[in-house]
């Protein structure tokens, strides 16, 4: 078998981390490229060689064909594996390679070229007798807006250079039409360096399923079946699964049928994905192809045996396909859940920051894909996604029930993020018969974040105060069991121990608090809202409580950001609490919300990013509900409204400004 010696993985976080560890399991060697806030990332440090490319802007990293080609002549890599996002599916990188000599990881820059651009693909489709949804692409507004209109409504706009759900929006009508266009044109020139935008007929209420492929050199094309991809939020997939059961055998038969003679027409080599959408009657229309490696290809693997990612570098080394059709199977059933740093509460806002506490689930049938194995920084000029749960199990419910206790036992602190949201789902009765679409999470949104609040309020917080109580117990400064010592430490800041030995506490807006009665050491009693409760404290490290409260055994995480504020995790659900038994004089807590009340006389960002319209003049009268302006953060557009009726006295911020989270944006009258 033939194979590189060394290759150049052009991205960053988990996708580059799976490639590096893939390559080194065939004995291979990589070269990591890296800007400058990843120069510290996991995919460095695990690489045999590293880079430095450019600083912040994607532009000047991730996006230049030109400084990626450089570093990996400089390194001497034969081959270069683009991962799935920024130079993925473009040909001029391709072709770059190609004209250095460089073996792209990936099919040749004509075939990606063709299914790259959506007029010549859904005209090569059409040519070859696949049923497609109605559409049409183009990089003038004008020429795009006028199609739009031809078609009617509702329509669907999307990056024409790639996919991955990256400014993606349903329009309604002609008024919501232009603005969109020139939004989606933003975001996929940001994230593709490709401002082209697609619009197509949306089909309501479809489902999303795709089917694996895998083409070599010399003729020979397999397919790996299918993924379900239907739950979906801002038009981008977070639970994807193998196999899909809603597909019947006879259709199943049908779309990889139609996968199969796509590759062939068009001799695509390594590995890519056909995407579908399906309606209710299982009539399924082509939507597009990703020539590139998806982001949900671990389900494929667990369900298929296969390593995707190992057969991509084997194909662009010239190996033919080993595997032949008939020996493919699936078995069992696997599900994927993305990790994303955002708020499902507050409309799916981005949530960057700093991870303070980072532990993933383990066990059988849990696979972790993740950029980080510790404390990181989460940056908002990158995609907030920062791994995937992946589970498997010999059935559909099973699987459910592994991803349940897995995110249960996922632990992120820091920062936001839509571990609680992806358990709601899980536990909804709805995603578990399957009655899902590509609009269940916009349908059922309320419903899933009731949920949530529904869980948590009937989870006893006591044994979570009284953990609390004793890890700054433990820890306070001149306590021999203490490793912290500092006068700068948060405890040393906190008073309780010098008059009486309580806690008092806020979590969701409720005051609270323990007293300790009775210390003997590892042994207590308690009083808490409920009465006297007798406590063990069974085990303790930096981050982490295992006590007994009467009979019951609770593990508790916790972490505390330098302020009177810390993340609990007890129960598999997180909780913020606020503690308020901080000596005033030494209170250097901040605010650690942002303000978004009615009778507000500013607005603040609501969280880090980049100032890219700005709809208001100082002077001018709102309503509620009026558009202010966009903040980019995390390759995502994010809306700034009025909460009421106002007159704009300053605007605080420059268009293209960069704001961090709490700036103020306006002030009112």
């Amino acid at each position: 078998m033939k194979l590189f010696k060394k290759i150049l993985v052009a991205n960053r976080g988990e996708i580059a981390v799976r490639i590096i560890r893939a390559a080194h399991q065939m004995g291979i060697k990589v070269v990591a490229v890296y800007s400058e806030p990843d120069k510290a990332s996991l995919h460095v440090r695990l690489a045999d060689e590293s880079l430095a490319i450019g600083d912040e802007p994607l532009s000047d990293s991730y996006l230049n064909v030109r400084k990626i080609v450089q570093a990996a002549k400089k390194s001497r890599c034969q081959a270069i594996h683009p991962g799935y996002g920024f130079l993925a599916e473009n040909p001029r990188f391709v072709e770059a390679c190609e004209q250095a000599g460089i073996t792209f990881i990936g099919p040749n820059s004509k075939v990606m070229a063709l299914m790259g651009n959506k007029i010549q693909a859904r005209n090569f489709i059409k040519s070859i007798g696949i049923p497609l949804v109605e559409g049409a692409v183009g990089s003038d507004p004008e020429s795009i807006f006028r199609e739009g209109q031809k078609m009617g409504f509702p329509l669907l706009l999307k990056a024409a250079a790639g996919g991955g759900g990256k400014g993606m929006r349903i329009v309604m009508n002609e008024e919501e039409l232009k603005d969109g266009i020139e939004a989606t044109s933003r975001e996929a020139q940001s994230y593709f360096g490709d401002g082209t935008v697609y619009i197509e007929k949306y089909l309501e209420k479809p489902r999303h399923i795709e089917f694996q492929i895998l083409g070599d050199h010399y003729g020979k094309v397999i397919h790996l079946y299918e993924r379900e991809c239907s739950i979906q939020r801002r038009y981008q997939k977070i639970i994807e699964e193998s196999p899909s059961i809603t597909l019947d055998p006879p259709t199943r038969e049908k779309m990889s049928a139609a996968a199969l003679k796509i590759g062939r027409e068009i001799g695509y080599t390594n590995a890519g994905t056909i995407e579908f959408l399906v309606d209710r009657n299982l009539h399924f229309f082509f939507l597009e192809m990703n020539t590139r490696i998806q982001v949900e290809h671990p389900v494929t693997e667990w369900t298929s045996g296969i390593d995707l990612v190992q057969e991509q570098i084997k194909i662009a080394a010239g190996n033919p396909i080993e595997i032949e059709q008939k020996d493919i199977h699936q078995k069992g059933h696997a599900i994927e859940a993305r990790i994303y740093a955002e708020d499902p509460a507050n409309g799916f806002l981005p949530s960057p920051g700093y991870v303070r506490l980072y532990k993933e689930p383990q066990g059988v049938g849990i696979r972790v894909d993740s950029g980080t194995d510790g404390p990181v920084e989460i940056k908002s000029v990158f995609d907030p996604m920062i791994s995937k749960l992946i589970v498997r199990a010999p059935n559909r419910s099973r699987a459910i029930n592994i991803l349940d206790r897995a995110l249960s036992e996922y632990i992120v602190h820091g920062i936001k993020t839509n571990i609680p949201f992806l358990r709601s789902i899980c536990q909804n009765a709805q995603y578990r018969d399957n009655e899902i679409s590509t609009t269940f999470c916009d349908e059922k949104n309320i419903q899933l974040i009731e949920a949530i609040r529904t869980i948590k309020m009937g989870i006893n917080l006591n044994p979570a105060a009284i953990a609390c109580f004793l890890y700054a117990y433990k820890h306070q400064p001149g306590n021999i069991l203490s490793p912290h010592h500092s006068d700068s430490f948060i405890w040393s800041k906190l008073g309780f121990w010098r008059h009486v030995m309580k806690m008092p506490f806020n979590v969701d807006g409720e005051r609270n608090e323990v007293i300790m009665l009775e210390n003997h050491d590892p042994d207590f009693i308690f009083q808490t809202q409920d009465g006297p409760e007798q406590v063990s404290l069974i085990s303790l490290d930096e981050s982490f409580l295992r006590i007994s409260v009467g009979r019951k055994i609770y593990d508790v995480h916790i972490s505390e950001n330098g302020t009177s504020v810390m993340d609990i995790s007890l129960c598999g659900w997180a909780w913020e609490m606020h503690r308020v038994d901080v000596l005033p004089e030494l209170d250097t807590a901040a605010d650690s919300g942002y303000e978004f009340s009615d009778n507000a006389d500013s607005l603040a960002a609501p969280m880090p990013g980049k100032v890219i319209k700005i709809y208001v003049t100082e002077g001018e009268k709102i309503n509620k509900g009026k558009e202010l302006m966009v903040i980019e953060a995390m390759k995502m557009e994010n809306k700034i409204v009025a909460g009421r009726e106002a007159t704009i006295k300053k605007i605080e911020v420059q268009l293209n400004q960069m704001v961090d989270g709490g700036k103020t944006l306006i002030i009112f009258e």
